[in-house]
Formats: structure tokens, sequence, C-alpha cells
């Protein structure tokens, strides 16, 4: 790890031409120069502004990151009735958001003070294989989940139940499937380099050979594309399933003229509507943080945007803003979670330690519907 100097508040003009004729690859250290792109060479260093504004949201997310998505996994796997084939990918996903922000936030912290990247080449490429590790994770963790509710919900009865083996062998495809696409580029098949910030690595977007070109698109096909088709696909069918459902129940309620058939049947399919829109916003915010990457990324290989310095901090600040969003989906929506909360840790839970009416029957985990078992699914 070389010397850096302390950041360079003073080195910043006060008469608003920036840093003269200083670049932004200035203060890289000189092992790490042969991966730094001819492209970043003409952009002056980034106000010292933007790195301590970097540096104090990722400490941030890094930190409420870790601490929620360890309560999920400690709650989760402590907790005897949300220990359940389904959870088991649950559990998952809070442990690969765990691991993005535990292994990421730390030293992008430490970079944003120094304004680059300070860890040397074995570094950059340990960090952005474990990004691109624990996020390919989370996105094909939530596709199973997904997967899983709609075999529960469209097929109902007529679909096989997730095991404790089955759920087990998913988490370990989906592990051994990331991993080959996290080490294909330090085994040749693109390459890991610097970002323009300078302060984090990641895919080399900028060579424009076909080898770095053909990974970035394969790899947005099976890690971009494919998930988000898939998930889109599971919850327009439950959604379907759940509407289907709703409008039988109202059309027997009025043949009988009775307002409800029953009224835990009719407080159980109002949950699950309910649930197909926090599953919608789940979907949302999961687009929201990888598109941007994937917009810099192909910007990049076909040159259809100008990529500056400052334009690369949104890719990486979305992305790992991702590994926030799940704990407090599973804080605000699982019923038997909340009451797990409120039960070990009182003053952070929400909305009283006991379960809603029914909570057994349904409830929800990242944004998607579970059905206890021995309960008949909606459909």
């Amino acid at each position: 790890m070389s010397v850096i100097p302390g950041p360079s508040y003073a080195a910043w003009s006060s008469q608003g031409s920036g840093f003269g004729n200083q670049t932004v690859v200035d203060k890289v250290p000189p092992e790490m120069l042969h991966l730094i792109d001819p492209h970043w060479y003409q952009y002056p260093p980034m106000n010292p502004l933007w790195h301590g504004i970097l540096g104090f949201v990722i400490g941030c997310l890094g930190f409420v990151s870790v601490a929620g998505n360890g309560m999920v996994v400690y709650i989760f796997t402590t907790t005897k009735s949300l220990r359940t084939p389904s959870n088991l990918l649950v559990i998952n996903l809070a442990f690969s958001d765990f691991l993005m922000m535990f292994c990421m936030s730390p030293p992008m912290v430490i970079n944003c003070y120094y304004e680059t990247w300070v860890f040397g080449p074995l570094f950059c490429d340990i960090y952005a294989m474990l990004g691109s590790l624990f996020g390919c994770t989370s996105i094909w963790t939530m596709t199973m989940i997904a997967f899983d509710r709609y075999n529960v919900i469209v097929k109902g009865l007529a679909g096989k139940p997730l095991t404790i083996n089955g759920a087990l062998l998913r988490i370990l495809g989906i592990w051994l499937f990331c991993t080959g696409w996290t080490i294909a580029p330090a085994l040749g098949w693109s390459r890991y380099v610097p970002e323009g910030n300078m302060t984090a690595c990641g895919t080399d977007y900028l060579n424009k050979d076909w080898l770095s070109r053909s990974y970035i698109l394969v790899y947005s096909f099976y890690c971009y594309y494919l998930p988000f088709f898939l998930i889109c696909y599971s919850y327009w069918f439950i959604i379907q399933a759940v509407s289907a459902h709703e409008k039988n129940m109202r059309e027997q309620a009025k043949k009988m003229n009775v307002a409800s058939l029953r009224s835990s049947e009719n407080q159980n399919t109002s949950a699950e509507c309910k649930l197909a829109k926090v599953a919608l916003m789940t979907i949302s915010l999961w687009f929201m943080a990888w598109t941007p990457y994937l917009v810099i990324n192909y910007a990049g290989i076909f040159e259809t945007i100008k990529i500056s310095p400052l334009f690369t901090i949104w890719g990486s600040l979305f992305a790992k803003a991702n590994a926030v969003y799940n704990p407090i989906v599973y804080g605000i929506s699982h019923p038997k979670y909340r009451a797990a909360l409120f039960a070990r840790f009182p003053s952070l839970a929400c909305g009283g330690g006991e379960p809603a009416p029914h909570a057994d029957a349904t409830s929800t985990v990242s944004g998607v519907t579970t059905v206890a078992e021995g309960e008949k699914p909606a459909a």
C-alpha cells in the first residue's frame, strides 16, 4: 500500500478553474497506472467535496446495511417459526447484502479520504470480484424467491412445495453460478480496473476489444436482463392469480347476498393485495439499483454518452444502496419478523410486539408473499 497524501482541499482553486493542468489520475499510485484507461487522463480531479459526500454516504449505507441485514440473519436463524425452506432464500439474500457492505464499505470510505485507490492492484481485483459476486448473488436470490412465490400462489396445491434440501441446492447453485461470472475477468475474459472516480474498482467497460465487450454483453444478459424478466414474469402471474381470487370471492359473496363469505378469507386476500404492491415496490427498487451500472457499462462499450469520473459515482452509490432496502422491507411487512424483533429488541421494533390477525396465514419477506404451512394459498 503506497503512502498517499491526504485530501487536497487546499489545491482546489477558488477562482473556479479547478485544478488547472492536473488530472483525476495524478494521485493514483504508480503500481496502479497500468490499469488506468487513457480516457480518464482528460478529466481534472473531482472536487474534494464529492469525495467527502460519497465517503459519508457509503459509510452510512454500510452501517445501516450491516446492522439491518445482520439483524435479519440473526432473527430468521434463531426464531423457530421463521426457519422454513422459503425463508432460507431470504436468509441468503440478507447474508449476501450483509457481506457486500461489510467488505466494500470500509475500503471505499478510506479511498474517498485519500481521493484515489490506495490498496494496490491485487485488492482492486478482490474488491471488484466481491462486488460482482455479492451483487449477482442477491439478484439471483431475488429471482429464486420470486419463483418460489409463483409456485405457491399461482400453482397452489398443484405446485411442488419447496423443501429444505431444495432450498439449499438452489442456494448452492446461485453461489456457484455467480462465482463463475466473478472469476472470469480475473482469468482473462475482460479485467477489473479502477473506476473513473478512482475510489472503487469494477469491470473494464472502456476497453473496445471484443473480449471485453463480449463479457459485459453476456454478463448483463445472465445477471440483469434474464433475472429481471423472470422476476417480472413471476410477479405478473402472482398478481393475476390474486386478482382472479378476489374477483371470484366477490362474485360468490354477491350471489349469496352477504357482505363476505368469511372474514378471515377476505382479510387474507386483502393482505395478499398489499403484498403484491410491496413486491412491485421491491422490483422497482431493484431496477433503480442496478440499472445505473448497466447504463455506465453500455455507455462505455458503445460510446453512447461521455462518461465522466463524477458520473461513475452513481453506479456504485445506487448498487450499494440496494443492500439497505431489504431489511427495511422485512421490518415493515413481515408480521412474524416484527414480533420476533420486538421480543428481542423492544426499542427497535415498530407497531407493537403481537402479530396482526392471521399473520401466520400470510406475511411478506423482502416484498414477496409467504404462505404458512398447511394453509391453502390463494389461486
